[in-house]
């Protein structure tokens, strides 16, 4: 046996500033707590470990946790709390449910069969994948999962057909378009719900330990305008910006016919998975009428799925993402909350709010919904960046007086928009802008012209939107 590959220099800098943060505790304000002040040196660190990823994010995660209670900042057993947090196995139990998605051929499915009904010209083409990503987002909190298992593969096969390359200027026919069109698409699908992705419900945890509640349908009903005004305008301003050569694909639709026919019938593994899914879509709609938590809901559709013979028990012991998540999720969750319990985001919420007293709790949430996205260009992990800053500026536009729920679901919907910055802003921007289609200057550029476009939907127009239905 052969010994991992280990980065160690990737070690260095969280070492180094972990180190500079906590032997600054002599000059803490008087305010915060040693143990705040050393949390507080553990968790930048780990961030940064983060960021930098000498091992994988759980990797990280999990080292900062042992020194945590080895260093007796926490006791093990409040460290360990955090793998008992609902949120946290909600996302585990809807990566299981992706997992059917893939297992049983059904997201392949959905994506031919919107293909061929709407794939005669290319951008409908463009729509209809995005559409696969829409349908599928619900219950996929992986949006790398959707975006590069379930909708990329059709990418390749039918700029193929076309006689699309990424390895020369024959990307331009087709391929560079829709790669573009489907990362965006799954930057909006992200923000609409909850479940879409990871870094929402880190969000929604840290905001609940602020005391502000959000539901999966309240999440869903404030997104639902922006999200769908920029599913509709989007893939036509990138058509506009950065238009295929191939403006037809009559070809699109024979070809999805013939994979169709190949896959021959639908299958009752798939029958019972688009059952099931459309259960827990219904259930989780419901979940704030009827009494029923999210989590719950999960992990009922997923016990049906193994009752049903959908998933086995080793699917849900190799769904690697599930307890990847499970783990790292957890931990950073946890380091959080003791942040926030410990007393140093109440003390920098107050801070940064006192400096800003007397601005108006708008200007406030404007300044720090810009920050929030465009520091994006310094982090490589949407996870990481939620993590860090979230509940910090949450904190700050509370006490600035800014209506709470607002502040968290505005902040919230920032944490997808923002992977509309750099090609490695998040788990599709690697994979996709991998794939070669689209050159790092065009990637850059046009993110930053449909950045600004997100900035004014989701903050203007939604803000307006959140008015109209109450939620501020």
């Amino acid at each position: 046996m052969e010994l991992n590959k280990i980065e160690y220099k990737k070690f260095i800098w969280p070492i180094i500033i972990g180190l500079i943060i906590w032997f600054c505790s002599p000059f803490k304000p008087a305010s915060v707590s040693m143990a705040a002040w050393h949390i507080l040196a553990i968790f930048v660190a780990t961030i940064i470990g983060c960021i930098t990823q000498p091992l994988p994010i759980a990797g990280v995660a999990l080292i900062g946790l042992t020194i945590t209670v080895l260093l007796g900042v926490v006791p093990l057993d409040t460290a360990v709390e955090g793998f008992g947090n609902g949120t946290v196995w909600m996302i585990a139990m809807a990566y299981l449910m992706s997992r059917g998605f893939i297992n049983t051929g059904l997201g392949h499915r959905v994506a031919l069969i919107f293909v061929r009904l709407f794939g005669k010209r290319t951008l409908g083409l463009a729509y209809s994948l995005i559409g696969v990503d829409l349908v599928t987002s619900p219950a996929t909190p992986s949006n790398t999962a959707r975006a590069g298992g379930i909708v990329y593969p059709i990418i390749q096969s039918l700029a193929e057909t076309f006689g699309s390359n990424a390895k020369d200027d024959s990307r331009s026919k087709i391929g560079s378009f829709l790669v573009f069109a489907e990362f965006h698409g799954d930057i909006i699908t992200s923000a609409m719900f909850m479940t879409a992705m990871a870094p929402n419900l880190v969000a929604v945890t840290l905001a609940k330990s602020l005391h502000v509640q959000i539901s999966w349908f309240s999440w869903f009903l404030a997104a639902i305008v922006p999200g769908l005004i920029c599913l509709i305008v989007v893939p036509y301003l990138i058509y506009k910006m950065y238009p295929p050569e191939v403006k037809d694909t009559p070809n699109a639709k024979e070809w999805a016919d013939g994979q169709l026919e190949r896959m021959g019938k639908m299958s009752r593994p798939e029958k019972i998975m688009a059952v099931v899914f459309v259960l827990a879509l219904i259930l989780w709609m419901l979940s704030s009428f009827i009494g029923l938590e999210a989590t719950t809901v999960a992990f009922l559709a997923v016990s049906i799925l193994l009752v049903c013979g959908v998933l086995s028990v080793n699917d849900i012991l190799h769904e690697t993402g599930a307890w990847n998540t499970l783990v790292w999720f957890s931990i950073l969750i946890f380091m959080a909350n003791e942040l926030n319990t410990l007393g140093f985001i109440p003390w920098l919420s107050g801070a940064i709010g006192g400096v800003l007293h007397g601005v108006s709790w708008g200007i406030v949430l404007l300044i720090l919904v810009i920050f929030y996205f465009y520091s994006h260009y310094l982090f490589a992990s949407g996870t990481a960046h939620v993590s860090a800053m979230y509940g910090a500026l949450l904190g700050v536009a509370i006490s600035a007086g800014a209506p709470a729920t607002l502040s968290a679901l505005l902040l919230g919907f920032t944490g997808s928009i923002f992977a509309s910055t750099t090609h490695f802003a998040n788990g599709p921007a690697s994979v996709l802008f991998g794939s070669g289609y689209v050159p790092q200057n065009d990637w850059w550029k046009f993110n930053f012209i449909l950045g600004l476009f997100y900035l004014v939907v989701f903050g203007g127009i939604g803000t307006l939107w959140m008015k109209v239905i109450g939620i501020w």
